[in-house]
């Protein structure tokens, strides 16, 4: 296993390759898009708000890289035909696809099970749970014909370990850790597609700052420490790398 804080990926590491990442706009998702632009990769940005997404595709044109594609999604309401329409969509453009990072996720309410509301327990579900799963089920083919395909799923330590008031959060990042586990035995043998999670660890992303509404932002790490695990793990360093959860 490498050491990651040695870990010094080549300039072209992510060359020709395809990406989407899901919650593109902001927090890690956004830092993530940036950084695979600039590794090579055309990046296929996702999420609910077209303006952030926009902001972050113009800033890639600004940097010359190549040139990135926009997908707007809600997946707090999207229907298995939406994600049929962006699979096709996908294909139409690129032929393949390469890699995924199921990033994008709903908070939900930080109280007790015996007070969470079942819209806000059903709307988290949705999003940190179904929406991942409907990606990789409809995306598996393109994914398929890429040479070395890459899911990264994004974790959390209370999808290991669950806490007093962190109700579906915590069991949608439980579910998500399972998910990636069963895909990535799936996967074993079969195919070189791998499949594998981190655990960001607390960093200083809009969610942290809703769920901590307290803490002094500069005492937490910003999403760029955590770019040379995301790299590892998209890039063909890491062939043969499957199943695994990694901290940040």
């Amino acid at each position: 296993m490498i050491d990651i804080t040695q870990y010094s990926p080549s300039t072209d590491l992510l060359s020709e390759r395809v990406i989407a990442v899901t919650g593109a706009g902001s927090g890690i998702g956004r830092t993530l898009a940036l950084t695979y632009a600039q590794y090579g990769a055309t990046v296929i940005l996702m999420g609910r708000t077209t303006s952030k997404l926009e902001a972050v595709y113009d800033k890639i044109e600004q940097q010359g890289l190549p040139q990135a594609a926009i997908l707007p999604i809600d997946f707090a309401t999207a229907t298995e035909r939406d994600y049929q329409n962006i699979a096709s969509s996908i294909d139409a453009h690129f032929g393949r696809l390469d890699g995924l990072v199921n990033n994008a996720a709903l908070l939900g309410e930080r109280t007790s099970i015996g007070n969470y509301s079942l819209n806000s327990w059903q709307q988290v579900m949705t999003v940190n749970v179904t929406a991942p799963f409907l990606l990789v089920k409809t995306l598996l083919p393109l994914l398929h014909k890429s040479e070395s395909g890459a899911i990264i799923f994004t974790g959390s330590s209370v999808g290991i370990k669950g806490r007093a008031y962190w109700g579906a959060y915590a069991a949608s990042k439980a579910a998500n850790e399972n998910l990636m586990q069963t895909l990535a035995d799936e996967q074993e043998g079969v195919s070189a597609l791998r499949v594998n999670s981190i655990n960001p660890g607390a960093t200083r992303t809009p969610m942290r700052a809703a769920a901590y509404p307290a803490e002094d932002p500069n005492t937490v790490k910003p999403a760029e420490d955590l770019i040379p695990l995301y790299l590892y793990l998209m890039g063909q360093d890491s062939a043969g790398i499957n199943g695994q959860q990694f901290k940040g």
